[in-house]
């Protein structure tokens, strides 16, 4: 017989975007500048995106009519700290509209400080590779705090802040396996890189925007810079809960894979995680697609016929579970998922992967984890980086001609579920 779990109250059901990915125009960003590139790596410019910063009001209004009570979305620095110190107060005003938008439809507004792009000022003075910049990002989160945080419901500070690190050990992987060689692909993202640091006028070796800074230093100016955020945020509003975000894979080792698998883990996720804790974090934000497994000699390919996302890693909603219960265990910190989805062109791949992705969510609530709120990535099919408007993981479509926005089936159910704050059980 089936029964139901039910949430508590104040559960925060959500969905997430991210400025650049939908606000469109983001040009004083080093994003807009490396899509541009003659050798960009990127499919295609964001261009105007969904338009997200001219119709925020009629989205917010959408998202509450489906049912949910929050909203997550970044403030973005390019656009508040165009030129160094100078602060666009058109800009915070926009964001202080777009927060009373929330209110106004009952949306608990949850604030990114930044995701992954950055003023074009920021490289010229040592980007993500200097710890001038922590002291800068800090400035930027107690300014955004003096003026917005009367409305912030949470913030998180960086989004995913160890995803450089999980692209370094990355590209490890790959030259470990295909040599050092300077054919193809290998060969056009030198180029790249090269036109970006004569576009940005800095030393190649100098180059260090989010993505590119991956070194152990860069990771100790990332965490820095957190660290810094974080005290800023809660010297102005000490109420609000304050936290990072992590991209964390279900890490699962196969017989033998242990040493390894734990090696990785403790690389891309435990230096992280101890990090909350230690620096006094109100909460862990965790943000899921997937897994990986691990044998003996590393990362293992997804297994031969397991179902695969767009993006090319398996469809394995079960890795939700699995990341909250280490995270929860690891940080000893509240959770909330801030990300989760999946990247697909079929609506009910993405409706079967939410309703087991949240059967674990609720697995872990019954054993006592505390998890405060779920986000679903994302509210709109938008620009995925890299892989431009191709890979589509919205609850709502987007008619990028004229900007024409379509619920899902996925996102009335998903908003049915918000609703009712709770959710079927065996």
């Amino acid at each position: 017989m089936n029964t139901v779990y039910k949430f508590p109250d104040g559960f925060l059901w959500g969905t997430a975007t991210a400025a650049h990915q939908v606000e469109g125009n983001n040009y004083n960003s080093d994003g807009w500048l490396m899509e541009h590139l003659t050798h960009s790596l990127y499919l295609e410019p964001s261009g105007d995106a969904v338009d997200h910063y001219h119709r925020y009001q009629d989205d917010i209004r959408l998202l509450a009519e489906l049912g949910f009570n929050s909203y997550r979305f970044s403030i973005e620095w390019a656009r508040v700290e165009p030129e160094r110190e100078f602060f666009s107060q058109a800009i915070l005003d926009h964001y202080k509209r777009m927060l009373e938008a929330c209110h106004q439809n009952q949306l608990v507004p949850m604030m990114t400080l930044h995701h992954f792009t950055s003023p074009r000022w920021l490289i010229h003075e040592g980007g993500w590779g200097s710890f001038e910049t922590a002291a800068r990002f800090g400035e930027y989160a107690g300014l955004v705090m003096r003026e917005l945080g009367d409305l912030a419901g949470a913030v998180c500070t960086i989004n995913e802040v160890n995803i450089p690190t999980m692209a370094r050990m990355l590209w490890m992987r790959h030259m470990d396996e295909e040599g050092d060689n300077d054919e193809d692909g290998d060969s056009f993202y030198r180029m790249a890189l090269a036109e970006a640091a004569t576009r940005f006028r800095v030393p190649i070796e100098k180059l260090k925007p989010f993505m590119l800074a991956t070194s152990e230093h860069d990771r100790e100016v990332m965490l820095n810079a957190h660290q810094q955020a974080a005290l800023a945020c809660k010297a102005e509003h000490p109420d609000v809960p304050v936290g990072m975000t992590l991209a964390m894979a279900d890490m699962q080792a196969e017989p033998g894979g242990e040493l390894i698998r734990d090696e990785y883990r403790h690389e891309l996720q435990d230096i992280f995680l101890d990090a909350a804790r230690e620096g006094g974090d109100d909460f862990i934000g965790v943000q899921t697609y997937t897994r990986e497994r691990y044998g003996p000699e590393g990362l293992l390919p997804v297994r031969e016929g397991a179902p695969v996302t767009q993006m090319g890693y398996e469809n394995y909603p079960k890795a939700l579970e699995g990341t909250i219960r280490y995270a929860a265990a690891k940080s000893g910190l509240p959770v909330y998922v801030t990300e989760n989805g999946i990247g697909t062109s079929l609506d009910s791949e993405r409706l079967a992967y939410y309703r087991t992705a949240l059967q674990g969510v609720v697995a872990c609530m019954r054993d006592g984890i505390d998890v405060r709120g779920y986000y679903a990535w994302s509210a709109f099919d938008n620009f995925e980086w890299n892989s431009g408007y191709e890979k589509t993981f919205g609850i709502i479509s987007v008619d990028r001609e004229t900007q024409k926005r379509k619920v899902k089936t996925s996102g009335f159910w998903l908003g049915d579920v918000a609703k009712a704050n709770q959710y079927p059980i065996d």
